[in-house]
């Protein structure tokens, strides 16, 4: 079109030489026109990112919600006629296959559209929820012989749907966000977990006591967690390019075609294997499942340790205040690594490292202290936990997945994802084990649960020094390592700043040859 335009004003300037100012002004307003096309893709860029940033936000917020709703009312449904050694179960099954069905749903989303795999994870969700409901409510519950089997197998499947929500949402997240500045945002959006868990304790607390049956704490997060499916079903982009927008990987799949003269194929999902064997990722699955063992310790047995000096409600409520401390953890996590250069793996040693003395604090002195400083050390405590655990999941995670020895492939944050979660899932759940028999030989030697603490000590610098050899290569970089500030090697640097050039020069080459044929 350029072209044909300046053919025409060619043809006018033959005939009158003052027309030759026409053809000035539809070249620079080639340049025009190309400064608008970038700025309008950024501001669409942009608008994508606050689009995706939210709706995952929301996914895993309403994952836990209905995660965490139908264990507001375990004692209406123990009156209802359900046993809580089915209600144990129950929870041993949703762990077991949430933990596995990550290493599953992490593939499944490099494998297939990331936004249908969650969508079908919050239906499945829904539809388990209703079936509690179902079976509460019928025949079911007063049938001994199948009660049991049918709540146990609910359950079970609701766990496979459930890890549908960390590896495949982070993997959205990580298409739209670029690595650089990565850990505050994905700090940030860590704190959908808590937003989930609040509102499914308020919104528990608001129906039982405004006298509604107790079914509606089910049935509402149910029916609107189905409702965003379907909106993730229809609105939710997987990638910039999916909506239109010209990015870095665009520019460089269009040079790859136009020199090669064939369509590019999309590229494959790496497999298990190669993506548990890229750099890091065994190191830190193994060191988030010893960090996580930590948080869950801290999170079931806290309340439990409290009620030996204050009453269930004031345990409870203290309890609650490591949960607090934990949402601003993962965002002061995130931004701190994001001020050192992307160094996640020494910023998360050193809340590790921080953490220890407070734990031997608790071992020796938790009998002596003051509420008040228990008060602060435990929100304190919640910051340096829930830090490193958030960021591992989510932007180191992210980091992980841009190795260079994948050729920047963008079908891997999924599995890489599911991989750090499901490994953490399984240590933590088998460390559990560990701690009602120490807790027993320190009744028996009267110090409580100080050998508990010196577990959690050593669980916390085990992890810690499993990434040694991370931190070692962070120290002995200079600040301007592009794979860790921006997430690329020189190369990829450079192949960026060739694309740019080759975008601004093509537009120029076709202006300034025009003018020569003219």
């Amino acid at each position: 079109m350029t072209c044909c335009n300046l053919l025409s004003v060619h043809m006018l300037c033959e005939k009158d030489a003052s027309n030759w100012y026409l053809l000035e002004v539809l070249i620079m307003s080639t340049f025009e026109v190309e400064r608008v096309d970038e700025l309008a893709n950024e501001a669409k860029l942009r608008s994508g990112q606050k689009v995706v940033f939210a709706s995952t936000f929301l996914n895993y917020a309403f994952a836990h919600w209905t995660r965490k709703c139908y264990t507001n009312v375990k004692l209406q449904l123990m009156q209802a006629g359900v046993s809580s050694l089915s209600l144990t179960a129950m929870d041993s099954g949703f762990m077991f296959t949430y933990a596995c069905g990550s290493f599953i749903t992490g593939m499944l989303g490099d494998r297939f559209s990331p936004v249908g795999v969650v969508g079908l994870g919050l239906l499945g969700s829904s539809l388990c929820l209703l079936a509690i409901i179902l079976g509460a409510s019928t025949y079911v519950v007063s049938t001994v012989s199948i009660c049991g089997t049918f709540f146990l197998v609910v359950q079970l499947v609701h766990g496979a749907f459930q890890a549908t929500g960390g590896p495949v949402n982070t993997a959205i997240m990580g298409n739209w966000f670029p690595a650089k500045g990565r850990g505050l945002i994905f700090g940030l959006w860590t704190c959908h977990q808590y937003v989930g868990d609040i509102v499914a304790a308020l919104a528990s607390a608001y129906i039982l006591e405004s006298g509604m049956d107790w079914r509606w704490c089910i049935a509402i997060p149910a029916v609107l967690n189905a409702l965003w499916a379907i909106i993730n079903f229809a609105y939710v982009p997987n990638t910039p390019e999916e909506a239109g927008i010209v990015t870095e990987i665009s520019i460089k799949n269009a040079v790859m075609e136009q020199q090669s003269g064939k369509k590019l194929e999309a590229p494959q999902a790496i497999g298990f294997m190669q993506a548990l064997f890229l750099p890091n990722v065994l190191s830190y699955a193994v060191t988030f499942g010893f960090f996580k063992l930590v948080n869950y310790a801290m999170f079931f047995q806290l309340p439990v340790i409290l009620s030996s000096h204050f009453d269930e409600s004031t345990s409870n409520i203290i309890s609650a205040l490591y949960s607090v401390g934990m949402m601003p953890g993962g965002v002061i996590c995130g931004w701190v690594s994001d001020i050192y250069g992307g160094r996640r793996a020494c910023v998360i040693a050193t809340f590790m490292t921080a953490l220890c003395p407070l734990l031997y604090l608790f071992a020796i002195h938790m009998n002596d202290m003051p509420i008040r400083v228990v008060l602060a050390l435990l929100c304190l405590m919640g910051i340096l936990v829930g830090g490193p655990n958030n960021i591992i999941t989510s932007a180191v995670a992210a980091d992980l997945a841009d190795d260079p020895s994948i050729s920047g492939n963008s079908k891997a944050l999924g599995t890489v994802t599911g991989i750090i979660n499901g490994s953490g899932s399984i240590t933590a759940a088998i460390g559990q084990l560990a701690i009602p028999v120490l807790h027993d030989m320190g009744v028996r030697d009267h110090v409580g649960y100080r050998y508990v603490w010196y577990f959690l000590i050593l669980c916390t610098a085990t992890g810690t020094a499993l990434m040694l050899p991370r931190i070692r290569k962070e120290l002995d970089t200079d600040g301007n390592d592009s794979s860790i500030r921006e997430g690329m090697t020189s190369s990829s640097r450079d192949e960026r700043t060739a694309l740019h050039a080759t975008k601004e020069g093509n537009i120029r080459y076709q202006a300034i040859a025009s003018t020569e044929r003219l």
